[in-house]
């Protein structure tokens, strides 16, 4: 975190998170940063063109999706050691998934500051197109974000079986290309065959899908609906206990430093 900084000013990179799709998801930071810089280096398999569609005149705006890690730094390098502002586009939450780590690091090498935009991560996006509530009192009171095993490994202990043991709701990414999978290890790890599954893909996008299945029908549903990577599975296992009890929290006989 050695160039980590906050505050503003020329001559450094903000990695910004741009949602999940939708522009106007994006936050109010994130927008002005975008409009600010004079590069703009975004993902163009992944975040839409109209994300950085508010780019001033004369900014360079790239789309990073055919390059190395070494060609982004490059560019980025480039710009900051001439006194101008980069706005590195990232979809989602840059923290969540997003590759910033070794970005950070060759910037931490160069002595180049950069800050952070934290953006709105597709699982809650997800959850709030379909109306649904990752907690639920008294039944759910955890969220796991994690992603079933594939080209990169997935640590001992923390395979999605592993969570689901756990009975918390489970937002499982980068795993769209093989929902038996998924529909294995979520058996594996005792998993109720009508436990809720959400497969949201493309949130915030034109071409969003939002389709509640079960565990029983979740390979026929996801093979069913040609959804490609940018999907999010929701596991919501306090969304098959029935009603609920309410919150707590506006009962007339819970009281808190606003209310005696």
């Amino acid at each position: 975190m050695g160039g980590a900084k906050t505050g503003y000013g020329r001559g450094m990179v903000w990695f910004v998170g741009a949602g999940p799709g939708d522009p106007e998801l994006i936050t109010v930071k994130g927008r002005r940063l975008i409009a600010e810089a004079d590069l703009v280096l975004y993902t163009g398999s992944l975040v839409p063109c109209s994300m950085v569609a508010c780019a001033k005149p004369g900014a360079r705006v790239e789309d990073s999706s055919g390059m190395t890690l070494e060609e982004t730094h490059a560019r980025i390098r480039r710009t900051v050691l001439s006194g101008l502002m980069v706005a590195r586009v990232h979809t989602g939450d840059p923290m969540l998934y997003g590759a910033v780590r070794e970005q950070m690091r060759l910037l931490d090498r160069d002595g180049i500051h950069y800050a952070v935009v934290p953006g709105v991560s597709a699982v809650f996006a997800a959850a709030a197109a379909a109306g649904v509530s990752l907690t639920v009192p008294e039944r759910v009171q955890s969220l796991v974000v994690t992603r079933l095993e594939g080209r990169t490994p997935v640590p001992a202990g923390q395979r999605v079986a592993d969570y689901v043991r756990h009975g918390a709701s489970l937002a499982v990414y980068l795993s769209a290309a093989s929902p038996e999978a998924l529909a294995e290890e979520l058996r594996r790890g005792g998993a109720e065959e009508d436990v809720p599954v959400l497969l949201a893909h493309r949130v915030g996008l034109p071409d969003e899908k939002i389709v509640p299945t079960t565990l029983r029908d979740l390979e026929e549903t996801a093979r069913g609906q040609d959804i490609g990577r940018q999907t999010v599975f929701l596991v919501l296992p306090g969304e098959r206990l029935g009603e609920s009890p309410p919150s707590r929290l506006y009962a007339r006989d819970f009281t808190h430093g606003r209310r005696q």
